[in-house]
Parts: structure tokens; sequence; C-alpha cells
């Protein structure tokens, strides 16, 4: 059912596939029912159609009338999406439809991601596929999973079944800027083997929450809180009187982590409770700007029999401060982009081992380097295992990019104004998908979309409709 009408706009098509793809449950790592529900859109439509074993779809359209002698263009994105709620929604991701809401020009999903990253560039690609009066030359979807978590799905694509020779990503977030190029990245999993003792002291329970959160490339410039950290900070301060109970934080290594819950033990809680509220009101001031909604509770907690041993609670607050996390090192080559940063995405206690996620991004692959060096020297003198995951190459910047060009020109039709071309800190299937696509010429463009990666994430509609049209005077121009 189609349950918001976009009737008015010439992307009411792009609009209507998105509501049917909210309909279908697309977490990173179970896409298998969207990944089916593409190919057989493809086979009602008696398109070409390649499956994958990463559950990749490609399908593949004919050029139009005069457009035969141009080569294929891939129009690229990924199907899975963040899945975040706020603590009071009962939404289960694995079953139920994303419901949609439009509040003027704005749309946004009740208390969840939205999933217009990355869902807006599947919908345009399925309206450029349904299309029976759009001109195009030979157009290739290619669209790809578990991007939210590592890239996997780009990383299995071999260019087999791809002949295009220009690439156009829709995974870009700002109206009238083209990407170029972006970061590269890994991520470092930093485990404890958890050790515990009796514990005959009462407990206090540390709750941090209220903060913005956001995508860990595109917005870790803003210098928003980042809620592990400020829990380290917090417990560093009473290290020497405390054992931890039980600790967690954060919820996907690329997105910067909204809440983090501590228990602790002490012989002195009234003490113990006093300090940590001193440190509290320090760090809340220092992130009155950027996360002014930052909270910081402290209360009795029901009383346990164990707690981690006091050498354990003591290497995990020492790690918890000396990891890492937020802008690194600025561009020597572009002003005002960061070239390398890290983030402490994820704290989760789970088959007796406490694993930190830290996710590392840089355009500088030593830099990179420099910094996993840093999280592993941390691990090892707190007697923590190290190991490096996920890693993907940068997208090196093309002087010779034509398709660049075109897309300036393409906007600058379409709206009157003139666009950018612009570097990002995040990290974009261009770069892996480069490997086995080596001569294909590639840009990245999106609509305005905010707060991605946060229950907050909200597209505009009219943005929508304007890269929409962008997007058709674009292909039809690549020669």
């Amino acid at each position: 059912m189609f349950l918001i009408n976009f009737d008015g706009l010439d992307s009411k098509e792009v609009f209507r596939w998105f509501s049917e793809m909210s309909k279908i449950p697309r977490e990173s790592g179970h896409e298998k029912e969207i990944s089916d529900f593409l190919v057989k859109f493809a086979k009602d439509r008696n398109l070409e159609v390649y499956q994958d074993k990463e559950n990749n779809v490609i399908m593949k359209k004919k050029a139009s009338k005069g457009y035969e002698n141009i080569k294929p263009i891939i129009i690229q994105g990924h199907m899975d999406m963040v899945c975040e709620k706020t603590k009071e929604s009962k939404h289960d991701f694995r079953k139920d439809p994303i419901e949609l809401i439009v509040e003027g020009d704005i749309l946004r999903a009740n208390d969840t991601t939205l999933g217009g990253d990355d869902g807006i560039a599947v919908s345009m690609g399925l309206a450029l596929m349904d299309s029976k009066d759009i001109e195009h030359p030979a157009l290739e979807l290619l669209v790809t999973t578990a991007e939210e978590t590592g890239m996997d799905g780009a990383s299995a694509v071999t260019g087999e079944h791809l002949e295009g020779k220009t690439l156009i990503n829709i995974d870009a977030e700002e109206e009238g800027v083209f990407l170029v190029s972006c970061a590269g990245g890994l991520n470092t999993l930093v485990d404890f083997d958890i050790k515990k003792e009796a514990n005959n002291n009462e407990t206090l329970k540390i709750e941090i929450s209220g903060l913005k959160g956001g995508h860990s490339g595109i917005e870790i410039n803003n210098q928003r809180a980042n809620a592990i950290k400020v829990l380290g900070r917090l417990l560093y301060a009473v290290k020497n009187d405390i054992n931890i109970v039980c600790i967690e934080g954060g919820a996907k290594h690329n997105a910067i982590a909204k809440h983090a819950d501590a228990v602790i033990a002490a012989k002195d809680i009234n003490k113990v409770k006093s300090v940590i509220e001193e440190a509290a009101k320090n760090i809340k001031s220092e992130y009155r700007v950027e996360d002014p909604d930052l909270k910081i509770v402290v209360s009795k907690s029901d009383n346990a029999k164990e707690c981690y041993t006091k050498e354990l609670s003591s290497n995990i607050i020492d790690f918890m401060m000396l990891s890492p996390d937020g802008v690194l090192y600025m561009s020597r080559d572009i002003e005002g982009l960061v070239q390398t940063s890290a983030n402490n995405g994820v704290l989760k206690e789970e088959n007796n081992k406490l694993t930190f996620t830290i996710s590392i991004r840089s355009s500088v692959a030593s830099s990179s380097n420099e910094i996993a060096l840093r999280v592993e020297s941390a691990a090892s003198r707190t007697n923590a295992n190290c190991k490096r995951t996920s890693e993907y190459p940068a997208w090196e910047y093309d002087a010779n990019s034509k398709v660049k060009d075109i897309a300036l020109q393409a906007y600058k039709k379409i709206t009157g104004k003139d666009a950018k071309i612009e570097a990002i800190h995040a990290g974009l299937e261009c770069g892996i998908l480069k490997k086995p696509l080596a001569d294909v010429d590639m840009i990245s463009m999106g609509p305005n979309i905010w707060d991605v990666h946060t229950p907050k994430e909200h597209l505009s509609i009219s943005s929508v409709d304007r890269m929409w049209k962008v997007l058709k005077e674009l292909i039809v121009n690549v020669k």
C-alpha cells in the first residue's frame, strides 16, 4: 500500500518505490528478503538480472532509441540500512515496516532510522528501470549489501556482469555537492577476557543519554560527544575506588555512540557518586553547545553478587581513556577536510568477552595505520587482544574525470545554481569498486539527508525531486 501521496512530484515513482522498500526489512547482514524483491522486480519486467552469493543484485536495461551507441551507465547504491531506534520505540527491524511520516518538505520515520541512506539510491534506480518514457543509454543497476557494516557486498563485486564505463553512486547526502574522493578505513576489535570475583559492596548505575550521535564520517567534524568516551572519563575519576559490574555502549561501528551505561561496585558509594557527579558537571559544560541535551544520571542499583576483578576493571578504564577518538588530523591538501579520525562505536559484553569496536577512517593509508597502531599499543598495555577487520581502500581523486564536469553542467541546468566538487571523510563503495572497475569514471551524488544513522534521520522531499531531475539530465549527456 502506498501510504503517502507524492503525485505532484516529478519524482513520484522514486517515492513509490521508496515506500515499497520501506515495508521490507533490510538491516545490514539480513538483506535476503530485499535482495529477492529486487530480483523479482527485474524478472517481472524481463530485465537481465544476476544475484550473487552475497545477495548483491545487478539488473540491466537496454538503451532507449538513439542511445544504443553509448557505453552503459552503472547506477549504484546499497540496499541495507542502519537500524537505530529511540529507547521508547518497540519497532522490530527484522519484521516491522518503517513507518513513514511527512512534515512539510521533510520525510522521516516514526522513532527509527528512515533508511534514506541508501534507500533513495535504490528507489531512483528502480524508477529508472521501471520507466517507459525516460530516455537513457543502456543502464546497469548495481545494488550491494552490507555497506553499513564493512562494505562486504561491494568487496564481492567482480565486474563480471558489468560493462558500464561510467558509475553514478547515489550515496552522498548533500545536494549540490558531487563527491570525487573518499576516505578509506578499517575497524579495530579490542577484547578483554572477563574475569569476575565475589562482590560485597553496594552498586551504582551510570547512564549517559541524550546525545545527538550521528554518522562517524560525515558528522565527526561536529565534535559531538561520544558516550563511550564520556563514560570512560567518569570511570577514570573513580578508578581506584570501584569495580565494574557490567558495562555497554553504542550500537554501530559507524555511528557516534549516543548512549552508554555501567554498573559499578564501591565500598563508599556516596563518595563515588559525588565525584562522578562533579565530573559530569564539567563534561556537560564542555559539550553545552554541541550536545546540549547530554544527560548523565547516577543512581543506586540492585546489588550484584559478582563484579569484574580489580585488575580487569582498571585495565578497561585505562583503555577507555587511551583509545583515540574524534578528529585526529585535518587534510594538508584540501582545506576543511578531515583526514583521519577514530570512532569508539560499540562496547559490548558477549561470550565472556568485553569488546570495543573502534572505526578508523583516513584518506591517507599510512595515517590510518598509525591510528590502528595506537589502538593496538593501548590494547597491549592493558592486557587486551586486538585485531583489524573490514579494511577498505580510499577512493583517490581523478583529475581527468569527465563525469564530474557533466554533473556540474546538469545541476546548473536543472537548478540554476552552481554545484561543488568535493572529497568526503566517510567511506564510499566507490573506493572498493575501483579495484574491479579500474577504468570506470565515477562520481557520487545525492539529495539532502540529515542525521543519518540516528532515529532523527530525515530527508528533503524537494531535494530528492531536484536530484532525480539532475540524474535524468546527467545520464543522457554521458557520451
